[in-house]
C-alpha cells in the first residue's frame, strides 16, 4: 500500500537530481530493504517540520533505520558534497562562474536543549547554546557552516570558518565581507595566511535606525532560509557535527528545489 504524501516529500524532478549523491548502500554491503528515496523523504520531514526522530510517522520506515542511514550519510559527508556539487550548478544556470570571487560571514547564535553537548554562554545575545558560522556566496549559498559553542567570539570562531573554507579550496575567492564584530587583528591574519580581503563593511554614522547595509542582507537572508526548516529554529543536537549537516542538508534541499523548477 502506498503511503500518504506529505507536503516536505521529494518531486520527481527533486529526485532526479538528487539521487546520484545518495550512496545505494549502507557501509557493509547489506541489501538495502527501503528504497533510498523513502529515506531522504523521512529525514527532510524531521528536517522540515522539527518533530523528534521517535516521533517520524510511522508510514516511513522504522525512525531507528532512517536515523541509522542519516548517521551514516553524515560520516561520509554526503550532504557537504551534495551542496557544493547543487551550488555549482546552479551558479552555472545563473551565467556566474562556479566558484565565487565575493563571500559573506556572519553568525548565528541558537539555544540549546537538554540533549547536552558541546555550548556555551553568548554574552552578547544572552543565549546558553551554539553559535552557526556561516560563509555565503553573493547569491546566499553557503560554501562553509561550522557550529561551535555560543561561548567563543566571532573573531576567534572566525578563524575556524576561514580554516575550513580554506580546506574547502576557493581559488578565486578574494573578498570576504564582514560586520564590524570582526575588525581588528583578524583583517590582518585573514590576509596573510590566504590572501583574501576581509572587508568589515562599516555603518553610515549619520544613519539612524535599522538601515540594511550594503551586502550584508545577503547572509541575514541565509539565515532566514535555513530558518523555514523547524529542526533548526533551536540546536535539538548533541554533536555539533550534526547540527552543521543540517545546515547542508537545509541549503541543499532549498537549491534542490531552484533546480528543480528551472529544469
Amino acid at each position: 500500500m502506498k503511503r500518504r504524501a506529505y507536503d516536505s516529500d521529494l518531486s520527481d524532478a527533486e529526485w532526479a537530481i538528487l539521487q546520484e549523491f545518495i550512496p545505494s548502500v549502507l557501509p557493509g554491503g547489506r541489501p538495502a530493504v527501503h528504497e533510498r528515496r523513502e529515506i531522504v523523504n523521512a529525514i527532510r520531514y524531521i528536517l522540515r517540520t522539527g518533530g523528534a526522530w521517535h516521533l517520524l510517522p510511522h508510514d516511513f520506515p522504522p525512525y531507528k533505520t532512517v536515523y541509522d542511514y542519516f548517521r551514516q550519510w553524515r560520516r561520509r559527508g554526503v550532504w557537504e558534497k551534495a551542496n557544493r556539487a547543487l551550488r555549482e550548478r546552479l551558479r552555472k544556470q545563473m551565467g556566474r562562474s562556479v566558484d565565487p570571487h565575493l563571500a559573506i560571514i556572519d553568525s548565528q547564535s541558537v539555544k540549546t536543549t537538554e540533549a547536552g553537548g558541546l555550548r556555551g554562554f553568548d554574552m552578547g545575545k544572552r543565549i546558553k547554546g551554539r553559535k552557526r558560522h556561516i560563509v555565503v556566496d553573493s547569491q546566499g549559498f553557503v560554501l562553509v557552516a561550522v557550529v561551535h559553542s555560543a561561548g567563543i567570539q566571532d573573531p576567534a570562531g572566525a578563524r575556524q570558518v576561514f580554516e575550513q573554507l580554506h580546506a574547502q579550496g576557493f581559488p578565486t575567492l578574494h573578498k570576504i565581507l564582514a560586520d564590524n564584530i570582526y575588525k581588528g587583528p583578524l583583517v590582518a591574519w585573514v590576509n596573510n595566511r590566504f590572501g583574501w580581503i576581509l572587508d568589515i563593511v562599516k555603518r553610515d554614522p549619520t544613519q539612524k535606525g535599522f538601515v540594511v547595509q550594503r551586502w550584508r542582507w545577503v547572509v541575514e537572508r541565509t539565515f532566514a532560509w535555513l530558518g523555514r526548516y523547524r529542526r533548526l529554529s533551536k540546536d535539538y543536537e548533541g554533536l555539533a557535527e550534526t547540527s552543521q549537516c543540517l545546515i547542508y542538508m537545509a541549503m541543499t534541499f532549498l537549491m534542490l528545489r531552484r533546480l528543480a523548477i528551472n529544469t
